[in-house]
């Protein structure tokens, strides 16, 4: 099964308390922590968690960007060492723009992250990191474009036929397999800029008003169970 993330409301559920958005985003990174943990005690073989979107990175204060990159760095390093991952073999990756936008502390964290899990394949958890849908999806297409000039298939940009098995193989998420579930926190019903389009094509959505500090391990079986429950028709 794999299940993807969107956690929204860090900053909401810090202002409604009168604190500053770093500590919504720290008691996310809390949540976050617990859900991973009870997906690893379940049948999730993938789980993909949305940690930064391009936006994010790039339309907030200087002040708030450097102190995710530090939440990220010290959550990342702790990961690494995590007893859970290293005796379930969870195969961790990071995908996205980091390499274009994170700070260099954060990009050798994740790269520690990446390396030391690299060999593992019984589990899969997934970052996507300075990540909008859009550009991936766009950045696929100029890919299957280009290789067709450079790699000698065709003498015409564009004549290489554009196949479903051609996308997914230009997409950021080729190793990963579809999701089945997407459950998103903060009470905004919505996919936001492209998430995961190609993937979640037949996903179940779960929306929840619950905001990603207050949403909790009891929430996370909750979304399960509602997956569970639901008839998955797929066209039929």
């Amino acid at each position: 099964m794999h299940i993807a993330i969107i956690p929204d409301g860090n900053r909401r559920w810090a202002k409604q308390r009168g604190l500053p958005a770093f500590a919504g985003h720290k008691k996310g990174a809390e949540a976050i922590q617990k859900i991973l943990e009870a997906a690893l005690k379940l049948n999730v073989s993938h789980l993909s968690l949305w940690g930064a979107s391009i936006n994010n990175i790039t339309k907030r204060t200087d002040t708030e960007i450097q102190f995710l990159y530090k939440l990220f760095t010290r959550y990342f390093k702790k990961l690494t060492k995590a007893k859970a991952i290293h005796q379930r073999r969870v195969r961790i990756r990071a995908i996205g723009r980091w390499p274009d936008y994170f700070s260099q502390e954060c990009q050798k964290a994740i790269n520690g992250m990446l390396e030391a899990t690299k060999t593992y394949s019984e589990r899969h958890l997934t970052f996507l990191l300075a990540y909008n849908g859009t550009e991936e999806m766009t950045s696929a297409i100029q890919n299957i474009v280009t290789g067709a000039v450079t790699n000698g298939a065709s003498p015409l940009p564009g004549s290489q036929p554009i196949t479903a098995a051609a996308i997914k193989q230009h997409l950021y998420t080729k190793d990963l397999p579809p999701v089945d579930l997407v459950i998103r926190t903060g009470g905004d019903p919505h996919l936001s800029t492209g998430f995961m389009m190609w993937d979640v094509a037949d996903a179940q959505l779960y929306f929840t008003d619950k905001m990603l500090p207050e949403f909790s391990v009891e929430d996370f079986h909750q979304a399960l169970k509602t997956y569970e429950q639901t008839e998955r028709r797929l066209g039929k």
